[in-house]
């Protein structure tokens, strides 16, 4: 039998394998000196900021895998990267990069970055902060022009100039294939230094990042302002994860123009402060531009996100300003405490909103193809300037779940909206949850909100999120992804290098998606998840999804990791010391494989399934995540 010979084979390979250690680094080096040249950072080491640090043009910064950046408590500095320079964040699934307070690392059992306790607690340090030279839409600087423009900038919000016109905290510029470096498994914590009134470092500053520039796997656990805040450029992001945050989690502004995919945003609060300074305010907030007509303007595609609000007091899951056109496409949205759709019209700062000086009206945005382009302010090539959007309207919402949104007013503008027209595909108000699960602590009075904190989610997929009717096109980008929100069944992204796990909010039970499949075809990459309990004995299944239907499959399995460079780098797991078992996908492009009796205590095992996909990328074939099961 296949699954007796897949239990003998891992037993004998992976005995002795022994798990990872994730012990705290003893080294502290103390930060205090910007950085000039190229830099590594490494894991021997724990970095301390003692003061805002700049990595300056044509320097380079790298941050190894396992690298701890633990800053003094309520006193510690800040990383930005100015224009110019570039930052390499090379964290792994095994091995994140953490930056983060003392405090937070003091909580951790032995030095081990798996574990630790949340706290009521943001403003411990300062953030991450990227400038780049990708086109922005800001009209509070005097020389800018409404119209797309190279010599357009903006002051980064949160930093201080050393001078008036310091280009240190600028952003902008007018190139959108900027190149700032790239970043991957970065977990934030504890952070957003406020400077002044309406001045606060958010968990992760983006401004005029370019899409050479490369995101993914990035967490912000608890911020005193926003999580994810993205000013102009075209940079992307895919598998991100906001929690607590203490104003809106992700924030869109000054003409972004990219794609995301892959989110899990779970409302909450930070602080015992005011809304929008410790407690959750929307949880993604769009503004076009800094005033509606100017270009860029906000255009964007996200695809399979996971939007979970508060009950009682959240604001708006999607809020609308500034003629922003945004797309939400095979997504999940439950638990809001006011709309799923807010129309805010203007951002409150004086700008002006839908349909100034003959730009398109909010209703009128919401039924006009993707292919119009505003001739107000417009550059001279629109096509090639607005390339996130490649379907569809230029605001839409389709092939969503909407659940548990009891507020009275919930869906008034989305039913204004015909948000749930039959050929949106929408599916409002299910009778069963579309995440597996879901638990809230007592509420609790927060600067003035009732708050009912999430204590332990299980966010993969279930009910109507199982399958969606559409899903993302193959671009180079997205994946093929055919289910809603931000995970595949039975798999999740989140074990291994957040905090989220290591808090005891999602499943810590030792299996790790390490990513890094090799997606195309038909339907893009197929998703392999693990179940049951790692521990000896256990009873254990191995399940496919996303693949072709009724295809052969090659299961690798080993007890050592291997990196085989196909296509950029791809990961397969090494088959010198492991063996490959031929299988079969069913009618509906997926398999469920018991393990028996499972894997002995002390075995560590790889996973990874290469299905035959004759309209694939690399000689028919498109590989699967790879998985990681470590038997405690």
């Amino acid at each position: 039998m296949v699954c007796s010979n897949l239990q003998h084979i891992l037993a004998a390979a992976a005995v002795g394998a022994g798990l990872v250690s994730v012990a705290q680094a003893q080294n502290e080096i103390l930060v205090s000196s910007d950085i000039t040249t190229s830099t590594t950072w490494t894991a021997s080491n724990t970095y301390n900021l003692t003061r805002q640090i700049y990595v300056r043009p044509g320097a380079t910064l790298t941050i190894e895998a396992g690298t701890l950046v633990a800053s003094s408590t309520n006193i510690g500095g800040s990383l930005a990267v100015s224009r110019g320079g570039q930052i390499f964040v090379q964290g792994t699934a095994e091995n994140p990069v953490i930056m983060t307070s003392k405090a937070d690392v003091q909580t951790w059992t032995n030095g081990n970055r798996r574990t630790g306790t949340w706290r009521e607690s943001a403003n411990e340090w300062g953030n991450l902060t990227i400038m780049g030279r990708g086109y922005i839409a800001e009209n509070a600087v005097l020389s800018n022009t409404p119209t797309p423009n190279a010599s357009n900038y903006a002051p980064m919000e949160g930093l201080l100039a050393a001078f008036p016109g310091d280009p240190s905290v600028l952003y902008g510029g007018g190139n959108d294939d900027d190149d700032s470096g790239s970043i991957s498994y970065l977990s934030l914590r504890y952070g957003g230094k406020v400077i002044n009134l309406n001045n606060e470092l958010n968990g992760m500053s983006l401004g005029g990042i370019g899409r050479e520039t490369d995101i993914h796997h990035v967490e912000i656990m608890n911020n005193v302002d926003d999580g994810i805040e993205i000013w102009g450029g075209t940079v992307n992001l895919n598998h991100f994860a906001i929690w607590n945050i203490g104003d809106d989690s992700l924030d869109i502004d000054q003409g972004w123009r990219g794609k995301a995919q892959f989110g899990l945003i779970v409302q909450g609060h930070s602080l015992d402060a005011s809304q929008g300074s410790g407690v959750g305010d929307n949880t993604i907030e769009m503004d076009g531009a800094e005033d509606a007509d100017y270009q860029p303007v906000t255009t964007a595609s996200i695809y399979n996100m996971t939007v979970i609000g508060q009950p009682v007091d959240g604001d708006g899951l999607t809020a609308w300003r500034d003629n922003a056109r945004v797309q939400f496409r095979n997504s999940i949205f439950m638990d809001c405490g006011e709309k799923v759709v807010r129309f805010d019209n203007v951002d409150g700062d004086g700008a002006n909103g839908y349909g100034f000086n003959n730009t398109l009206s909010w209703a009128a945005t919401w039924t006009t193809p993707y292919t119009a382009y505003s001739t107000v302010n417009a550059p001279a090539n629109p096509a090639a300037f607005y390339t996130a959007q490649t379907s569809g309207n230029l605001i839409e919402i389709t092939n969503s779940v909407f659940y548990n949104n009891n507020n009275g007013a919930a869906y008034t503008e989305a039913d204004a909206r015909d948000v749930f027209n039959v050929a949106n595909n929408n599916v409002r108000e299910p009778s069963t949850s579309p995440i597996v699960s879901i638990t809230r602590g007592a509420a609790v009075v927060r600067g003035g909100k009732v708050m009912q904190p999430v204590t332990s989610l299980d966010p993969r997929p279930a009910g109507d999120a199982l399958t969606s009717v559409g899903f993302a096109p193959n671009d180079g980008f997205f994946t093929q992804a055919n289910f809603r929100g931000a995970f595949a069944p039975g798999a999740n992204w989140l074990g291994g290098w957040t905090a989220s796990e290591a808090f005891g909010f999602t499943p810590n039970d030792g299996w790790s998606d390490l990513g890094l499949g090799l997606g195309g075809g038909s339907k893009g990459q197929p998703v392999l998840a693990g179940s049951g309990t790692l521990t000896g004995g256990s009873a254990l299944t191995l399940t496919l999804s996303n693949a072709q239907p009724n295809a052969p499959v090659a299961l690798a399995l080993s007890a050592a990791r291997g990196d085989l460079p196909v296509f950029g780098g791809t990961l397969v797991p090494s088959l010198a010391f492991g063996t490959v078992v031929g299988l079969a996908t069913n009618a509906n492009g997926g398999f469920t494989l018991p393990l028996g009796s499972g894997l002995p205590a002390g075995v560590t095992a790889y996973f990874q399934a290469w299905c035959v996909d004759l309209t694939g990328p690399a000689f028919g074939f498109t590989a699967s995540n790879a998985l990681k099961a470590e038997v405690q």
